[in-house]
């Protein structure tokens, strides 16, 4: 009960930063061990086994976004049914959501063990690389569906204001990712495949500790081994949210697949350097993707509890917090770049070009924040399509526009490097536009409290 916030009575600033830096650190320390991986490849592999971790981020992230983005979905649903104080359906939306984990993970696990070497093929990895990204990938997605599990518990404590106990688990899984790691590497001459099976034990380390946490807790969120299944009327509204965000993610992904493929055809020493750059890059981007996870969870809260007010004013304060949180972490991260980036490499070939890459992407972080934001705004009314569409057309849309045609005339890393802030720039701009188009927070705010006197599902 302690590590709840209470999100619909109070003060709103204070409480959205002590759920959001949970969230920041969990996202951080998750790529901090993430980065493990990399690093210790990168150290005592070479950088073709560094490469082909690296290589492998955009289909991992295609895989798993689909599922991540249906969890947002149980996310909304089931802090829109605490905010209405309907303890049936958070337990129906809760022992739903764990079962489509599992399941969905089982799925994307016989789906990626089958299509591995093909995908690696359309990475157009190069020859050197191709075998060790296709063992990193195959035995990565073994523990699929212990990795959806764990985002969907996780999913599933965020929407009660918990956001501490999922990093309690990861810090623990975490360590002894790392320590396997060394034991795997170092100990028994391993290469990718020693990181790649250290990251399946510790995924399901992770989802263990959470799921017996969920079977002892007094919360309405309490999981019963007997309740366990599928409720097709709250895997209907879960999906409603849910799809549109996973697509978003997966058309995102794509997009980045392309960008990787790229990367690719520049040699193994820029997918070296973009791989060492994006380990570092993502920690400010968790700090504001956790903003805008506060921004869905708080507001779908208020949504079910009828409070339009706190609503708007969770917007306001998270594109406060998130921008601050953006400038000085990006700011942090690129004066120390060079000393960061040689954590994973040592060549100054690599680090140089690393460099290039954080300042294009630090850029492209000064519109992201807000994006994310406004997207999470919209989302805790269950308004999941527009921002999709959004993404999918500002982002991917000119991602991909930009890779069959810029970069083909000018075949540089910088070239890759620009779409970045252009595409999150325009993306940025239509969200904020559709947002003010929209106003959701009178007409959905009256509807959620509605439903919640009714017991109404919605349309």
């Amino acid at each position: 009960m302690s590590k709840r916030v209470d999100m619909t009575n109070g003060t709103l600033g204070d409480k959205i930063i002590k759920y959001a830096i949970p969230l920041a650190i969990t996202g951080i320390l998750q790529q901090l061990f993430n980065a493990a991986d990399v690093a210790v490849v990168g150290q005592f592999s070479g950088k073709e086994a560094m490469a082909a971790v690296g290589s492998n981020a955009p289909v991992i992230g295609l895989l798993v976004n689909l599922f991540v983005g249906i969890s947002l979905g149980s996310n909304v649903i089931i802090a829109k049914a605490i905010g209405q104080k309907d303890e049936r359906k958070v337990s129906r939306a809760v022992h739903t959501s764990v079962i489509v984990a599992i399941l969905g993970g089982i799925f994307v696990s016989v789906l990626g063990e089958i299509f591995a070497p093909g995908v690696v093929e359309m990475l157009e990895v190069p020859p050197e690389v191709f075998p060790l990204s296709v063992k990193y990938l195959r035995i990565y997605l073994i523990g699929m569906p212990v990795i959806l599990l764990y985002n969907f518990e996780s999913a599933i404590f965020r929407s009660c204001g918990n956001t501490k106990t999922p990093l309690i688990a990861l810090v623990i899984s975490g360590v002894l990712n790392v320590i396997l790691n060394l034991i795997f590497v170092l100990g028994f001459g391993m290469d990718v495949d020693g990181v790649a099976t250290a990251t399946v034990i510790s995924n399901l380390t992770s989802s263990v500790i959470l799921f017996c946490s969920l079977l002892k807790t007094k919360l309405a969120i309490r999981i019963s081994l007997k309740k366990l299944r599928i409720h097709m009327d709250v895997f209907a509204q879960i999906l409603k949210i849910g799809v549109p965000a996973g697509v978003q993610g997966m058309v995102f992904s794509f997009a980045n697949i392309i960008i990787q493929s790229a990367v690719n055809s520049l040699g193994s020493t820029v997918m070296a350097a973009s791989s060492a750059a994006f380990n570092l890059e993502v920690f400010a981007y968790y700090i504001m993707n956790s903003f805008g996870q506060a921004c869905t969870t708080f507001v779908g809260q208020n949504f079910g509890a009828g409070k339009a007010d706190r609503c708007r004013r969770t917007l306001k304060l998270c594109l406060l917090q998130s921008g601050l949180g953006t400038i000085v972490s990006c700011g942090i991260i690129y004066l120390f770049s060079a000393s960061l980036l040689r954590v994973f490499n040592t060549d100054p070939e690599v680090i140089a070009a690393g460099q290039t890459r954080l300042g294009y992407i630090f850029i492209a972080y000064a519109f992201s924040f807000a994006q994310e934001a406004m997207s999470g705004y919209l989302r805790g009314f269950g308004v999941s399509f527009i921002p999709a569409a959004c993404s999918v057309i500002g982002i991917c849309g000119v991602r991909l526009t930009w890779i069959f045609t810029v970069f083909r005339l000018s075949p540089s890393f910088a070239t890759v490097m620009q779409v970045y802030p252009i595409s999150l720039a325009l993306t940025a701009v239509v969200t904020l536009l559709v947002t003010i188009i929209i106003r959701p927070s009178g007409r959905y705010v009256t509807q959620g409290a509605q439903e919640g006197r009714t017991g109404s599902v919605p349309s």
